[in-house]
């Protein structure tokens, strides 16, 4: 669902729960705003418009959407040797490839998110679990606008900031390059080529002054011009899983020069 639609539906889920009480809303009798949990069961609702309601109404709630893996990291049992951050190209990730996700891995990918609502979720989702290290593949939902317009200066610093959370912590840093795209199928008006070059050059920049590791998926899924290439994604943006295939021993080399193994 494109930013603009969103913004729609959320208009019509704000008057209606303002007279009405929408299933799973943690909030919903205790109007203080501390909760014991802010992560319940949700009711499955009675019919799609409800549901797409209900889900616009719980994500004014949790902007980050720290719900979405508070159940999944509280079953961890052993702490992951890499947590990969990021959004629907990480989330995506682990449905095309699963049998990368072994040998600690650890996917915290949420499609459509920004850099702000991963900085937002960074502590639960990557400091608290207590990893050897980090993966920050992140930018290209700020480049389309997910969460409305914001500076290049902004989503750099988001992404600083998740970096400096991580090497106070104890964790090592993998910097990933924002993946090709000439364009966005949900926000069709955007040319994110420059954008998307321009991120890179200062992540790259970034992370040798800051010793973060670099990664960059380009060399193998980009054309020069900036698009992905054919048969790697299912849109010009999300991997297919020979996307993924290609860019999974990239991964793999990147986590041996950041934990030297």
């Amino acid at each position: 669902m494109s930013w603009a639609a969103a913004a729609a539906l959320l208009a019509t889920a704000t008057v209606a729960t303002a007279q009405t009480k929408v299933p799973g809303d943690p909030y919903a009798d205790d109007p203080s705003g501390i909760v014991a949990d802010p992560c319940p069961a949700h009711p499955k609702p009675a019919d799609k418009a409800a549901g797409t309601i209900a889900n616009l109404h719980m994500l004014t709630r949790d902007h980050g959407q720290l719900c979405r893996y508070a159940a999944a990291n509280r079953a961890l049992t052993a702490k992951p040797r890499v947590v990969f951050m990021g959004d629907s190209i990480t989330d995506n990730w682990i449905n095309l490839a699963p049998d990368f996700w072994r040998d600690g891995r650890v996917d915290r990918g949420i499609s459509g998110q920004t850099t702000s609502q991963m900085l937002l979720r960074f502590r639960q989702d990557v400091i608290d679990l207590h990893p050897q290290a980090v993966h920050i593949m992140a930018g290209t939902n700020d480049v389309a606008g997910n969460t409305g317009a914001a500076t290049i200066e902004t989503v750099e610093g988001h992404i600083q900031s998740m970096a400096e959370l991580a090497r106070a912590n104890g964790i090592k840093v993998i910097l990933a390059s924002v993946p090709p795209a000439a364009a966005f199928p949900w926000s069709p008006d955007k040319r994110p080529a420059p954008q998307i070059a321009a991120l890179n050059a200062w992540l790259q920049a970034y992370a040798r002054r800051s010793g973060a590791t670099w990664v960059d998926y380009h060399p193998v899924l980009a054309t020069p011009a900036g698009a992905m290439r054919e048969g790697l994604a299912s849109d010009g943006v999300h991997p297919t899983a020979a996307g993924y295939a290609a860019m999974a021993p990239v991964a793999l080399d990147s986590i041996r020069r950041a934990l030297g193994r």
